[in-house]
């Protein structure tokens, strides 16, 4: 009698491994091993595969004669602007986010907007029986809405239920980690399990015409749980961030195949749920205090959105042999950089003190336009001069310890402009004169920065 075959895969990157080891030979990571049965051998040793006659492939024109169907808005513009402009007949969507962040939140208020405007909306939850999802929609105060609610783990039940009547204008399975297929002896959130329950719903998807969004678990590095290929199925990557102790909270799109990547949706958590930012700019910026040293306004771009934020800097004596370095909302190895060229090419003795840097209002910055506006920080928390409080700051910054210009700079201007910025210190490329009714002062070296900033010369405080 033959035994039973089984290989462990890697739930981290989906590695095959004959036996079981500590360390995965694929991704390097510890202890992610799960034991999985194999398929059953056919004859000779191949794996058995079905076998008939191919079907023929239907091939039709670039130019289609059918106009596309429209897209469906959700009623959310936060939403709709990260998507592209509303959801697309037939995509999937995969949205990741740490645990309590607002995932379901955000979704089940989606969901019945789409409900209320007269479409047909579904809300599948693996985690949560119904009753704990209507406590959930009346605290929200969307209990009248027309949702159709289920709680189901089956994928095989799920599209069984889909393939009947009329289909969904939208589906969101709440989450994808608790889905299963019964021909799968692996348990669910393995990765077997979640790669062919995706594969499976997506494809009903395409099928039928709806729209699909899955809730993904994250890792403790804050990456989607399950195999990296999850992430190549769908058609478009959100994460959902934020600090717990704002209120704030960013939609981001990593990856969208019917929209703009690295676009923004700004939310506010209150009591009655998530609630859009309009301006986001003008919230960032709300408690900002003009007299106080370290703190220089940047123009940044999230995607095709200009966003003005504040970012931080204090530059404290060091009380212990090594230097501390804390950094909130932006790269720790960009602001190195910045502080080893401020050492080397600007004559500020920066290395030896304790800095911390934080981005305002819990965004994390990750365009290197943001480079000026760091050191600017840096040098007015070093001297004690603060930034004018009508200037915005942007550019990039090289290691010769020029600035270099940066894209989009005519936007960044006029949300500038809008919000009463009258200054801005940027690339000296970029036009010196009046853009947007902004006074666009050009920097072309960092040192020239340092020198208008310092109220004494580089190196004496």
């Amino acid at each position: 009698m033959a035994r039973d075959r089984s290989h462990y895969v890697c739930q981290s990157c989906g590695t095959v491994h004959p036996k079981w080891v500590g360390r995965c030979e694929g991704c390097g990571a510890w202890n992610t091993l799960v034991e999985e049965a194999a398929a059953p051998p056919g004859p000779g040793g191949a794996t058995t595969q079905r076998r008939g006659r191919a079907a023929r492939l239907e091939v039709v024109p670039l130019a289609g004669a059918e106009e596309p169907r429209p897209r469906r808005t959700t009623g959310l513009a936060e939403l709709d602007r990260v998507v592209g402009g509303g959801l697309v007949p037939g995509s999937a969507i995969l949205v990741g986010g740490d645990p309590g962040i607002g995932k379901s939140t955000l979704l089940i208020q989606a969901t019945a907007r789409l409900a209320e405007g007269g479409l047909r909306a579904l809300y599948i939850s693996g985690e949560e029986a119904v009753d704990q999802v209507r406590l959930r929609a009346a605290r929200l105060g969307i209990a009248g809405a027309p949702v159709e609610l289920a709680a189901a783990t089956s994928v095989r039940d799920i599209t069984a239920a889909l393939g009947d009547g009329r289909a969904p204008d939208l589906v969101v399975i709440d989450s994808i980690q608790t889905m299963y297929l019964d021909t799968l002896d692996s348990a669910p959130g393995t990765v077997a399990q979640v790669r062919a329950s995706a594969a499976d719903l997506i494809r009903a998807a395409k099928q039928r015409g709806f729209c699909l969004i899955l809730v993904g678990h994250v890792t403790k590095e804050g990456t989607i749980a399950g195999p990296r290929v999850l992430e190549h199925m769908v058609d478009t990557v959100l994460y959902f961030e934020g600090e717990r102790g704002h209120q704030f909270r960013i939609l981001r799109a990593v990856k969208n195949r019917f929209g703009a990547t690295d676009e923004i949706g700004v939310f506010e958590m209150t009591d009655r749920g998530l609630s859009e930012v309009a301006n986001p700019s003008a919230l960032f910026l709300a408690d900002r205090r003009s007299d106080v040293s370290g703190a220089a306004v940047f123009a940044g771009m999230e995607g095709t959105r200009p966003v003005l934020v504040e970012i931080q800097a204090l530059v404290a004596p060091c009380a212990y042999g090594t230097p501390r370095r804390a950094v909130v909302g932006w790269d720790s190895g960009r602001l190195a950089m910045v502080m080893a060229v401020l050492d080397a090419r600007c004559g500020l003795a920066i290395g030896g003190h304790d800095v911390y840097l934080n981005v305002a209002g819990g965004l994390r910055v990750a365009e290197p336009a943001a480079d000026l506006a760091v050191a600017a920080a840096l040098v007015s928390a070093l001297t004690g001069e603060p930034v004018p409080a009508d200037a915005v700051v942007f550019g990039e910054i090289g290691l010769g310890g020029e600035v270099r210009p940066v894209g989009q700079s005519e936007a960044r201007l006029k949300e500038a402009a809008r919000l009463g910025f009258g200054v801005a210190w940027a690339p000296v490329s970029r036009s010196p004169g009046r853009m947007a009714a902004v006074d666009v002062q050009g920097f072309d070296r960092l040192i020239d920065l340092v020198a208008r900033l310092a109220a004494t010369a580089p190196g004496e405080r």
